[in-house]
């Protein structure tokens, strides 16, 4: 496919946080943009005001004429009509993953894989590359709050820094220079069908970096890497001797100070205003991808300290005196459980009341005594509705399975409308919202309910 010859795109899914990145890159290449989303968000409201006509219902008379591309998201149901109608239309239809695997095929592309932490580590690392000057184009699965976008671009720099997403195997297209994976714990099983197939999926993306490339894993993960030709293996890790690690780590401020630690070297007390102590082992992993494709210890130093975060990653929305309000994208149990852990690490003996949005029937149903045992370390445990994506209802999968596992809390089941009404009748130090569903669309009104009622 020769991106040159296209110049009117339809995206399919166009609100995605994937998609909304290929489409303000194709946007920003001067291409025609347009696209359906099932429900209008905040996310397709700044992409309509960027120029991209979007709707929202199913109907195949308000898809454009003379397309030249259409990509689509694997999270869109294959009976929607649209999708029908576009495969049987002649216009070329692909993948999100494709497009990327093309986009990224002749860059020096940074990949970053595993279940937890791609977002942070990705978005992370392009800070450090675009404020050292080596500059990088990215797609991110978030929204940088340093660049207030999840779509970098340089026209400088041949680097590129993804997200290896696991889900449908779509990192499988991609063929890095560099790459990290951060975990590999049991996820996308209605596409997998158990963890021993995810697994392999991910010794098959590690198998597919270039040659002389490198694969930086986290300490600790299980996988079988001994096949891999002229593939260099490193590993990192927090507080535990690797190739590179954190030591010294200090709490300072909202965030941490700590020495990073190189085969070659240790730099000392660099500065991470993040909170979290998963963020350290993140920000580990982002100076490693950082130091690999050359950056100075110098240009590390500073870069570090002026990262913001990410949108709905360890979000502190709210602060007074007596109470916190923090949100995160957490939707996996073993995201949940970190995060809790970092907020009971950051305020020690606080009453945390968590609010609960499962995503998927398939993965509650897999997944339901291990959410459960993650969802225990809170206080008080709040659950809406699973949020469907692309899923149709399993029988006898909803939220009260998982409330039924949940042992010795004060646990319910509220709609989002109900929201505001049953906090105001919680007694809490800390409020949590996690979950990758719609409950972001709660957090501007929790944010100002809190605002005129704790200020």
């Amino acid at each position: 496919m020769d991106l040159k010859k296209i110049h009117s795109i339809y995206l399919l899914g166009i609100g995605g946080i994937g998609m909304s990145a290929l489409a303000r890159y194709f946007k920003g290449q001067g291409m025609k943009v347009s696209g359906y989303d099932r429900t209008p968000t905040i996310l397709t409201s700044k992409l309509e005001n960027e120029g991209m006509e979007i709707h929202y219902d199913d109907n195949i008379n308000k898809i454009p004429g003379s397309l030249d591309l259409v990509i689509y998201t694997p999270a869109i149901p294959k009976y929607l009509h649209e999708f029908v109608f576009l495969l049987n239309s002649g216009v070329t239809v692909k993948k999100r993953s494709e497009v990327l695997g093309i986009l990224t095929r002749d860059k020096r592309t940074i990949a970053v894989g595993g279940t937890h932490g791609k977002t942070t580590i990705s978005t992370l690392t392009a800070h450090l590359l675009r404020q050292s000057g080596v500059g990088c184009t990215a797609f991110l699965g978030g929204i940088s709050k340093n660049y207030h976008s999840n779509l970098l671009t340089s026209d400088k720099s041949d680097w590129m820094v993804v997200e290896a997403d696991e889900y449908d195997k779509s990192f499988l297209q991609l063929q890095p220079e560099l790459a990290v994976i951060t975990a590999t714990d049991a996820d996308h099983l209605d596409i997998y069908g158990n963890i021993g197939n995810m697994k392999a999926a991910y010794q098959q993306f590690a198998g597919n970096i270039k040659t002389d490339g490198i694969l930086l894993i986290k300490k600790g993960v299980d996988l079988h890497l001994n096949n891999l030709k002229g593939t260099r293996v490193l590993q990192y890790s927090l507080n535990y001797k690797a190739d590179f690690y954190a030591g010294n780590v200090r709490n300072h401020d909202i965030g941490y100070i700590f020495d990073f630690i190189t085969p070659e070297q240790t730099i000392n007390d660099l500065e991470l205003r993040l909170p979290g102590m998963i963020n350290v082992e993140n920000a580990v992993a982002a100076l490693t991808m950082a130091t690999l494709a050359g950056l100075r210890d110098a240009e590390l130093k500073a870069a570090l300290p002026l990262f913001t975060g990410i949108e709905r990653r360890f979000d502190i929305q709210f602060r007074s005196k007596d109470m916190i309000y923090i949100d995160d994208y957490a939707h996996h149990p073993e995201e949940i459980k970190g995060v809790v852990a970092s907020v009971k690490n950051m305020f020690p003996g606080k009453k945390i009341t968590g609010i609960f949005q499962p995503h998927l029937y398939s993965r509650t149903r897999d997944l339901a005594n291990e959410f459960a045992q993650s969802l225990e370390l809170l206080d008080e445990i709040i659950l809406l509705p699973i949020y469907p994506a692309r899923e149709k209802p399993i029988e006898g999968v909803n939220s009260e399975m998982i409330l039924s596992k949940i042992l010795h809390r004060k646990t319910s089941v509220c709609t989002r409308e109900e929201v505001i009404n049953v906090i105001s009748h919680k007694d809490f130090d800390i409020l949590m919202t996690m979950g990758a569903g719609d409950i972001d669309q709660l957090v501007n009104q929790i944010r100002d309910y809190f605002i005129k009622t704790r200020s």
